[in-house]
């Protein structure tokens, strides 16, 4: 049975070749939760607070959703962004995306999610690479983001934008 997971991304020219690749990858050490994605699973695209390297302006957002397309594997060519190197990864089919720096404020649904137990400390959840959510957890995201997201060929130009800004 699918699972939904919360894919954490936490640097801007990562979320950009993520959303326009529509690939993910795993920086090493991080097999654990690279495993836990498979083939099929649905994908929520999580933008943390310093992704934009802004943490005091910027919020933690759900920005996309997505399958995942191929099952977690080696990466045949290590991708790196900054220091992080990141050797294995899968497929991704975005199918809607909200627009660049726009998305449902994380923060928001805590007290709705029963994946963040104590909402004074939820934040320590979401410093991984992948969270998966039970299943009422995925329906409130869900149900939440649908209105705010865009068919993907219409929202991902501003990702690409970004990507040639970083």
């Amino acid at each position: 049975m699918p699972s939904t997971h919360l894919l954490i991304i936490g640097d801007r020219a990562a979320l950009s070749w993520m959303v326009t690749e529509q690939r993910m990858a795993f920086p090493a050490g991080r097999s654990k939760a690279a495993r836990a994605l498979e083939e099929g699973d649905e994908v929520f695209l999580y933008t943390t607070r310093g992704c934009f390297r802004n943490p005091t302006r910027d919020l933690g957002r759900v920005i996309g959703r997505a399958l995942a397309a191929s099952s977690v594997r080696v990466l045949d060519e290590p991708v790196v962004f900054g220091e992080r190197t990141s050797t294995e990864g899968c497929r991704l089919e975005v199918s809607g995306l909200a627009g660049f720096r726009e998305g449902l404020v994380l923060r928001d649904l805590v007290p709705r999610l029963s994946v963040f137990p104590d909402t004074a400390t939820w934040s320590v959840r979401v410093r991984r690479a992948s969270l998966t959510l039970p299943p009422g957890d995925a329906d409130v995201v869900r149900t939440d983001l649908e209105p705010l997201l865009r068919p993907y060929g219409e929202a991902v130009e501003g990702y690409r934008w970004e990507s040639a800004s970083a």
